[in-house]
């Protein structure tokens, strides 16, 4: 286990001067050694922050000013869109477009989820990168281990670390990586501001995920596949979407409220990427901007003959 360190000061050099480390709103050992740690595997500097929905906002209030336009993988997550449409009134302004092609030409930052969450589209980043506008991509879902998009042409990247990349459901923490020092040096100043710092128990959280973070994608994604195959074969399951990596998938069904109430492996409740599988209806959430009948699944390291077996019975 990672040691966590949870003091809220430290004491100032023999001269009175502040050391490395002297508030924790500004930064604090454990957070300093996960944001290390990721910013490697990302190939830019790390900073986290007090969730997902707390780092993209950092990147808006650092990034945007009134008038700005950003452009909205549409079936991107819920949340996303929602934080855009709350900050109309402060002149921002956004759009959706279909990823899979060229971005609006009239958007300041290209907004990009690599895959969507739940519509799990995956980004055109040759067209991205042409518009010449900046580049922003949810990495959620891909983690570090199946997309670096830094390398792809991405400016900035964003993960809600409360997923993959802590694995357990046990805390919760977003994270913002660039690779211009004054990008970084602007959202670390927002941090500060806003008091979003993430928790050094997240912070630990963290770092003991990212220990096991290549063994568990690889081990969620073989079963994932072999989940989303065998639903496209089933007579009760319309459109099945899986990109062919990570542990997302989403399907449709006549009546998903039955269907998800019904397993007892399968968790019923929100979010994703933990070691223990959860499954929801999405529209409950999102209304009309996705199917109706639109289950979100997010496979753990459980069997994948035993989440078979809960499916089929929860489908029958």
């Amino acid at each position: 286990m990672p040691r966590v360190d949870r003091s809220t000061i430290w004491p100032y050099d023999e001269n009175g001067e502040p050391r490395e480390f002297f508030y924790a709103r500004y930064a604090h050992p454990t957070g300093a050694a996960a944001e290390d740690r990721l910013g490697k595997l990302e190939g830019g500097e790390a900073l986290l922050f007090a969730s997902g929905m707390a780092a993209e906002t950092a990147v808006v209030l650092a990034l945007a000013r009134p008038g700005t336009t950003i452009a909205l993988a549409e079936g991107a997550y819920f949340g996303t869109s929602v934080l855009f449409r709350s900050l109309e009134d402060w002149g921002l302004r956004f759009v959706e477009f279909d990823q899979r092609g060229a971005p609006p030409g009239e958007a300041d930052i290209i907004w990009l989820e690599s895959p969507s969450n739940p519509m799990l589209t995956l980004p055109d980043w040759e067209a991205a990168r042409a518009h010449g506008g900046l580049v922003v991509c949810d990495a959620t879902v891909s983690t570090p281990v199946y997309l670096r998009a830094l390398d792809e042409g991405a400016d900035v990247v964003i993960h809600s670390g409360t997923k993959f990349l802590t694995g357990s459901h046990d805390a919760l923490c977003g994270a913002v990586v660039t690779r211009d020092p004054d990008r970084s040096a602007t959202l670390r100043t927002v941090r500060t501001l806003t008091g979003a710092a993430c928790s050094p128990h997240s912070a630990g959280s963290l770092l003991k995920g990212l220990d096991s973070l290549p063994r568990r994608m690889r081990r969620i994604t073989a079963t994932a596949s072999e989940l989303a195959a065998r639903l496209r074969g089933h007579a009760q399951v319309g459109v099945v979407r899986y990109p062919g990596f990570s542990g997302l998938i989403s399907f449709d069904v006549p009546d998903p409220r039955a269907v998800e109430t019904r397993t007892r492996v399968i968790v019923n409740a929100t979010s994703l990427g933990g070691v223990n599988s959860t499954m929801e209806d999405r529209h409950r959430w999102e209304g009309d901007r996705i199917p109706a009948g639109l289950l979100r699944l997010s496979v753990g390291l459980e069997d994948v003959d035993e989440l078979w077996e809960d499916l089929v019975l929860a489908l029958s």
